[in-house]
Parts: C-alpha cells; structure tokens; sequence
C-alpha cells in the first residue's frame, strides 16, 4: 500500500511536542481568566463550577489540536516542525 500522507513517528513526535508547548500559554490565559471569575461559583456550588471549568478546558484543547492538525496539513508539513515554521515565516514575507 504506497501512501504518501505516511504518519511516520518523527511526524508524531513533532506534532506532540508542538501540541504540548502550545498548551501551556493557552491554558495559563484561561486560568487567569477563568479561575478568578469562578471563585465565588467554586466556594458555592463545587461539581457544576468544576464540570464548567473542565469543559472550558477540554474545548480549548480540541480546538487547538484541530488548528494546528489543519495547519499541519495546509502547509505539506513533512517530519519536520523546523521546516513547518520556515514555510510560515515564508509565506508571511517577514
């Protein structure tokens, strides 16, 4: 079976990587964001303001791996996230 959209696992690991370091600033903003407006729901009603926080962050990770899956794919990404962001650098014109 000659396929030549191959998930090879330096593909993987990459995408991984990218996934994870994109996580982090992603998840601090709604922290500073959400956490403090929840404090009082949280002291009052526990489960609901927990299940409403969990939600919010599990929607923000689908969302993020759907973008940067779609941003993978658009740009030919090929076992390289390097070659990835000098593509973008390119095409921007910076």
């Amino acid at each position: 079976m000659m396929n030549s959209k191959i998930d090879t696992r330096k593909k993987s690991l990459s995408e991984a990587l990218i996934n994870s370091i994109g996580a982090y600033p992603i998840s601090l903003v709604i922290a500073i964001t959400l956490l403090p407006a929840c404090a009082g729901w949280i002291s009052t009603d526990p489960i609901s303001a927990g299940m409403f926080i969990t939600f919010t962050y599990a929607l923000a990770s689908f969302a993020r791996v759907y973008v940067l899956r779609r941003v993978f794919e658009k740009y030919g990404y090929d076992d390289n996230f390097l070659k990835l962001a000098i593509k973008l650098w390119k095409n921007k014109g910076v």
